[in-house]
């Protein structure tokens, strides 16, 4: 009897590890290839020396987009067109 109760504590506990160590396999293929990609999560875990973080321009966001002109972009031959018959 105590040989049967045993093995039943046995078998519960070895399944627990077994979960939680699949759990833990699990968590760490998800943040190598998708969540240390996000810069609040790292904060939120402690994270702060990934070479994600690392490898990124340190230049501030006013200067990279700075090159970059939103407005002034070209337009199409039928957009000049509209535009310059609805100024007149």
């Amino acid at each position: 009897m105590w040989q049967s109760v045993g093995l039943t504590v046995l078998v519960i506990v070895a399944t627990l590890i077994c979960a939680l160590l699949f759990m833990l396999f699990g968590w760490y293929v998800v943040w190598q290839l998708f969540l240390s990609k996000f810069k609040f999560l790292r904060e939120l875990v402690g994270d702060a020396g990934t070479p994600q973080a690392e490898s990124q321009p340190s230049e501030p966001k006013s200067e990279r987009t700075a090159g970059v002109p939103t407005r002034n972009r070209p337009r199409s031959a039928r957009q000049r067109v509209t535009f310059t018959e609805s100024a007149s």
